[in-house]
């Protein structure tokens, strides 16, 4: 095959996610109850699909979010360049108005161009998460054998790593949406050594919670 297929989905809810604490790649929490609903929800959308092999970040949340698929006896293997971007000194900290004066600012100034701006101070830039995502990504598509992919990763990185897949400007990150145990659909092609987007933000498989 010419084409590797990549389902990226969005870890599920953590208590952190609840409560508005901020987590990045320093804080190591596990899914809540709602979060595993998720996982379990999305399995039993895509159990039909024959992945190849799974990816996920070193982080516990994402691994969880697909733990029913290597329960199967899917292979899976963890790679720290699909972390979430280091809060640095924010992280573990609920905000306060202060602090989303901070996140505006700086999420401002990322838009602006500013990409090489620390989220915060300890914190990693978009551009040095962009940097580590091409090593794990160079990993990826380097098994043309692996047709079928599931990745499991994080929000913010999740915005980056499409501007850089897609060639846009990281500066357009947040035109991505993304919501807890959401689908993007990946496409792409060895030859044209492009990627396409066949499904954003999907949370189809999320409905049976709401009933």
């Amino acid at each position: 095959m010419s084409t590797k297929t990549i389902y990226l989905i969005r870890h599920g809810e953590t208590e952190y996610n609840r409560m508005g604490i901020v987590q990045g790649s320093g804080v190591d929490s596990d899914l809540n109850e709602l979060g595993l609903s998720q996982a379990r929800a999305f399995f039993e959308a895509y159990q039909h699909l024959a992945f190849h092999k799974i990816y996920t970040s070193k982080l516990r949340r994402t691994v969880q979010s697909v733990q029913h698929f290597i329960d199967l006896g899917i292979v899976y293997e963890s790679l720290e360049g699909l972390n979430e971007i280091c809060w640095g000194e924010k992280e573990g900290k609920a905000p306060n108005y202060q602090e989303d004066e901070f996140y505006l600012d700086v999420l401002q100034r990322w838009k602006k161009g500013e990409t090489n701006i620390p989220a915060a101070v300890g914190g990693e830039s978009p551009e040095d998460v962009v940097a580590r995502q091409k090593i794990a990504f160079e990993v990826i598509l380097s098994r043309p054998e692996e047709e079928l992919v599931l990745v499991a990763m994080h929000g913010r990185a999740i915005r980056i790593l499409l501007t850089h897949l897609l060639n846009l400007p990281l500066a357009t990150m947040d035109d991505f949406e993304h919501s807890n145990l959401c689908l993007y659909k990946l496409i792409y092609d060895y030859n044209t050594k492009a990627f396409t987007v066949e499904v954003s933000n999907d949370i189809a498989h999320l409905m049976v919670l709401a009933e």
